[in-house]
């Protein structure tokens, strides 16, 4: 597996890795982690960045959001 790019954002770490003919995009918040992989095949390195929009990026801090919440509520 190799680093890509680590793509700088303020809500999240956001890097990008090419492993076994797939982009694993990995977001990471806290102690959370959301990773989605996409062939290679179906997408460019540079269409990764269209991928990564504002609507992608939030909906993703919004699922952190959740786990967050899930893992609080379970705790107690």
């Amino acid at each position: 597996m190799r680093v890509v790019r680590e793509v700088e954002h303020a809500k999240c770490k956001i890097t990008i890795f090419s492993w076994n003919l797939k982009y694993l995009i990995k977001l990471e918040k806290g102690p959370y982690e959301q990773t989605f992989k996409v062939s290679e095949m179906d997408v460019t390195e540079a269409e990764l960045d269209e991928i990564l929009s504002d609507d992608f990026i939030q909906e993703a801090v919004n699922r952190f959001d959740g786990m967050h919440a899930s893992l609080q509520k379970h705790l107690i």
